[in-house]
């Protein structure tokens, strides 16, 4: 994997759980809205908006840079809509970035088969 591939499944690996906390964070604010005094939507979803739209621009470098099939692409896209989805996208991302950094190392010293 080369720096720029690496650099850009970061990118996302990093945002996706602050958005993920974030979406959360604006469910609790609406329900606390229509049941209380305390309206938090307009800075939440702010805050939340923000984050989804750094995730979905770097989703679309990692998808660009990895050459990620249709299918894996939609995956991590729609773990991004989903209310927990961050979490389980950057654990995804995290073993992904592992997995590529062995194989690269295992390529580099020769090692058969990787």
């Amino acid at each position: 994997m080369d720096i720029k591939t690496a650099s850009a499944l970061r990118r996302l690996r990093l945002v996706s759980a602050p958005e993920a906390v974030s979406f959360l964070l604006l469910l609790v604010c609406s329900v606390l809205k229509r049941t209380t005094d305390f309206n938090g939507v307009p800075v939440m979803g702010a805050i939340h908006g923000i984050l989804f739209v750094l995730y979905v621009v770097f989703w679309l470098d990692a998808w660009n840079k990895t050459k990620w099939d249709i299918k894996r692409a939609a995956l991590y896209f729609v773990l991004s809509v989903l209310p927990t989805g961050g979490f389980f996208a950057e654990r995804k991302l995290k073993a992904e970035a592992e997995s590529a950094v062995i194989a690269s190392r295992a390529r580099r010293e020769g090692v058969v088969g990787a």
